[in-house]
């Protein structure tokens, strides 16, 4: 390392660039000393590193030098995880997209489910996005069976009333941001929902609990970036000057 050169990078920048991690938690494991550079034991804030020269490693995993960021949008199809890895074998969203460089899914969303989804190798990118108090709005259109509909005890008022209300599930109070019903035919309801929390499988628990058996969630958007007519299965580049524009 060589505080004097133009050409070196804060250690943090470097990490956040090239493992997916954003700059504050590669702050947080400067402090906690799981960063070694040239064997070297890194607990100071600040550090610079020439990337081409120095070896960087987190936890005894070495950090390699990535390509330029890239962006892309997917629309994933049911049946795919957004694991990197499943040892049932399961199919991957990194498998949609091109292998190189490598990218990461941000955020979730669940085996049974379709839509919208980003996938990047951008480290603060992922954190603005996935973090909560940032409280990004995403929307989803959900299509459920209602379970008591012959008992005439529910129908779409009711629906949208108590998703907006709130509902309690194990981590709080569940509580939609807007509802609106796109089209019911007999006990089948299609709406779209918006919320900004991102608990577990949460539109489902929450159907669940007000007595709707969920046929089909598809995420339609997240913050401005909508899903638009990408096809199932297929993707799209977004333009690094667009990040912007879409997720500030």
């Amino acid at each position: 390392m060589n505080e004097c050169n133009p050409g070196l990078v804060r250690l943090n920048k470097f990490l956040s660039k090239n493992s997916l991690i954003s700059r504050r938690t590669a702050d947080k494991l400067i402090i906690q000393g799981k960063i070694t550079v040239n064997g070297e034991k890194i607990k100071e804030l600040g550090i610079k590193i020439n990337p081409e020269k120095d070896s960087v490693f987190i936890d005894g995993k070495k950090i390699k030098i990535q390509d330029d960021k890239v962006y892309y949008i997917l629309n994933k199809p049911v049946g795919y995880i957004t694991t990197m890895s499943d040892p049932r074998g399961r199919k991957k969203v990194v498998d949609l997209v091109p292998k190189y460089p490598k990218v990461y899914p941000v955020g979730r969303l669940d085996y049974d489910s379709s839509g919208l989804l980003i996938l990047t190798n951008d480290g603060d990118l992922t954190y603005r996005l996935t973090h909560p108090k940032f409280e990004k709005e995403k929307s989803y259109e959900v299509k459920c069976r209602i379970m008591n509909y012959e008992s005439g005890i529910m129908n779409d008022k009711i629906i949208v009333g108590k998703f907006l209300k709130g509902i309690r599930l194990k981590e709080g109070v569940a509580k939609a941001d807007n509802v609106k019903v796109l089209s019911q035919k007999g006990d089948i309801i299609t709406f779209n929902i918006t919320l900004h929390q991102g608990w577990n499988r949460q539109i489902r628990r929450m159907c669940a609990t007000v007595g709707l058996d969920v046929i089909s969630l598809k995420r339609v958007r997240i913050g401005k970036l909508l899903l638009g007519n990408i096809k199932e299965g297929m993707w799209q580049k977004i333009n690094p000057k667009d990040t912007k524009k879409y997720f500030e």
